[in-house]
């Protein structure tokens, strides 16, 4: 359990944070007791309650220590459950937290949302979905990557050369649709249900296309944005997410494709001849796939497909994996509120 800290003031505790290493850079909010049983509450746990480990550093994060981080970045308690559910998410064995974390190419943990919860909370799925003005998003991502930083260790193994801001905070939420699958119930929950996805992730490419009448027109624009090889995605087996802004999505749902058809064509066309390879000094036989190409993903299920963004502007969004599958996969936990749990 934590030790508790007497400072005289907000300032001074911030200040004392600051010169203690326990920040990502910005002033957090000072995680009084008070506020750290809130949380605690709000998702029905005791402090003391193990939610899972980093083996590589000996690390033990429990329920108290995301708790504090959870106020420190700002959360109001209702936020507890979906950051709760997505820390027990990337501290899953087969999410290999160390290994992105720790690496030179500085991926970010992005944090994907679904079900009732978007609404319960207010989630942004919509306009600026990956920027400012939205407490719960830039909140509930900041606090996992806190938990990871200060709980987990992460600021003394960080080895990321460049980064991105993502690294800060990068959750969104889905915009779900009834004639849309949601992502969370491709990964085998209901549509009641609420559920987060994590992802170790690269920065997002913009995908901009104004012009496409048809979904192949539209969906080859994609898949040429998402085909470089100076991307893991083209050198290993590695997932990726692919953000489609609702002009885009009308554009494929006027000729009837769903979310299974769009993944199968992206797998079928996001591909590079395996010869190119050579034009950048890789060997032939470096990347995965067939004799002759190689695709962007493993398979047409690893191309995580979300739907969102703002109503106007044919803006969509490509956003690169972290190494291979080998090293880290995206994981899917549900979100339990206390109240879910009978607690009170």
């Amino acid at each position: 359990m934590s030790e508790q800290i007497a400072l005289k003031d907000p300032l001074e505790a911030m200040e004392h944070f600051f010169m203690m290493g326990w920040t990502d850079g910005l002033p957090v909010v000072p995680p009084t007791p008070e506020k750290v049983e809130a949380m605690l509450n709000e998702a029905g746990l005791t402090g003391s309650e193990v939610i899972g480990r980093i083996a590589e550093r000996n690390s033990v994060i429990t329920a108290e220590k995301v708790a504090i981080n959870a106020v420190m970045a700002g959360c109001l308690p209702a936020y507890m459950p979906v950051v709760m559910a997505a820390v027990q998410a990337v501290l899953d064995p087969a999410f290999g937290v160390h290994g992105p974390t720790v690496s030179t190419g500085g991926a970010a943990m992005l944090v994907i949302v679904n079900g009732p919860i978007i609404q319960q909370i207010g989630l942004n799925s919509g306009k600026n979905l990956m920027g400012t003005g939205h407490r719960a998003n830039l909140t509930i991502g900041r606090a996992v990557r806190l938990v990871l930083q200060i709980a987990g260790a992460g600021a003394k193994f960080d080895q990321t050369t460049i980064g991105h801001p993502g690294k800060i905070s990068f959750c969104i939420a889905e915009a779900e649709q009834e004639d849309w699958e949601p992502l969370h119930v491709q990964r085998g929950f209901q549509r009641t249900d609420s559920a987060v996805t994590v992802f170790a992730s690269e920065g997002p490419n913009q995908i901009y296309n104004h012009v496409a009448t048809n979904p192949e027109q539209l969906l080859l624009s994609f898949a040429d944005r998402m085909t470089p090889f100076s991307t893991f995605n083209m050198q290993r087996n590695t997932q990726c997410v692919v953000v489609v802004c609702p002009e885009h999505l009308a554009t494929i749902q006027r000729y009837g494709w769903d979310k299974t058809r769009v993944q199968q064509f992206l797998f079928e066309q996001a591909r590079r001849p395996r010869a190119d390879l050579e034009k950048f000094g890789f060997p032939v036989e470096s990347a995965l796939g067939d004799k002759d190409w190689i695709t962007v993903a493993p398979s047409p299920e690893d191309i995580l497909l979300v739907a969102g963004g703002g109503p106007a502007g044919s803006f969509s969004s490509y956003i690169p994996g972290w190494a291979s599958m080998d090293q880290s996969v995206a994981i899917t936990k549900p979100i339990t509120t206390a109240a879910a749990c009978g607690d009170t």
